[in-house]
């Protein structure tokens, strides 16, 4: 009873690739299906504290913390870019260190375009997809939300680059994010160390810069979204929406939009936020093992054998 109990507890373990210190959460048995669980914007994979347990009796759950977030580190003189493909490569790297070559993966916010690069690069690795608020496409996007941050993506500019470290990158900010689209009644779920961890980790020297960075190379991903859908029409992956509908960044059409490309996807809205597992973790879960059984991503299932 001891170790079956023990299996569901998240520990957390540090790899090097590419010599970046990647750290990350994981909790089953690693005979188990991998679920590769990939963090957004401006968490880490502290915001699965809450879902890898509910996962970890039928997965082997792994989340890592990208390099620029969390408990990752990346030394100084290594000069890394921060751009998403270069967390495309970390993750390619860390996902060959630990010998997963085919998973399903669970994709938010920023883990959604290196999810796609993932697959772009090699479509038989992703057994299955999870989005939750994980955009694809240019219908998911929330105006006012994003009208700054395209601004800096037009101009490059000094003063849009310092307007969203004066308005993004701050605790009220990312507060904002978490409590946004909440309702009133749910809002006592948001767990203050949630934010506040953010802030703290993402004020350490030199990752503000990597922030502001990854804000302006986001521009790189609506680009590749005609490669995506060809990617998903062709390779009809199975694929489960679970988006908060009360999101300001990414809104209900991104979700919706899954089925013009993919039309036996299942899609769900919760009455929730972006960070919809601070509120909703218990919905998610169900919502992804009925799925992932389903579709015979399970212990001995096809999708699990690469059929």
């Amino acid at each position: 009873m001891a170790s079956n109990i023990s299996s569901h507890i998240p520990s957390q373990s540090n790899i090097t690739v590419d010599n970046v210190n990647v750290f990350y959460r994981y909790a089953g048995q690693p005979t188990s299906p991998p679920l590769l669980l990939l963090h957004g914007f401006p968490s880490s994979s502290h915001q699965y504290r809450h879902l890898i347990p509910l996962l970890s009796d039928s997965y082997y759950v792994i989340a890592p913390d990208f390099p620029g977030f969390g408990f990752t580190d990346v030394p100084s003189k290594l000069n890394y870019t921060y751009t998403f493909n270069s967390l495309t490569q970390t993750i390619t790297a860390f996902l060959a260190a630990l010998h997963i070559s085919r998973y399903a993966v669970y994709i938010f916010d920023y883990g959604a375009p290196v999810a796609e690069r993932l697959a772009l690069a090699n479509s038989s690795s992703v057994a299955a997809i999870i989005s939750q608020n994980g955009n694809a496409y240019d219908a998911g996007f929330g105006h006012p939300f994003w009208d700054p941050i395209m601004a800096y993506w037009k101009s490059d500019s000094i003063k849009d680059r310092q307007f969203l470290k004066d308005n993004v990158l701050t605790l009220e900010g990312f507060k904002g994010q978490y409590e946004t689209g909440v309702p009133t009644s749910l809002l006592p779920r948001i767990q203050p160390e949630s934010y506040t961890l953010d802030y703290a980790q993402l004020s350490v020297p030199g990752r503000i810069d990597a922030q502001l960075d990854l804000l302006l190379d986001y521009r790189s991903n609506p680009p590749l979204y005609p490669a995506v859908h060809e990617y998903f029409r062709k390779s009809q992956v199975p694929l489960l929406a679970v988006w908060g509908k009360g999101d300001p960044a990414f809104i209900p059409p991104g979700a919706e939009a899954f089925k013009k490309d993919l039309p036996n996807a299942e899609i769900h809205f919760l009455d929730t936020g972006h960070f919809a597992l601070e509120t909703n973790s218990e919905d998610i879960a169900g919502y992804i093992l009925a799925f992932l059984k389903r579709v015979g991503y399970s212990k001995g299932g096809a999708l699990v054998k690469g059929s």
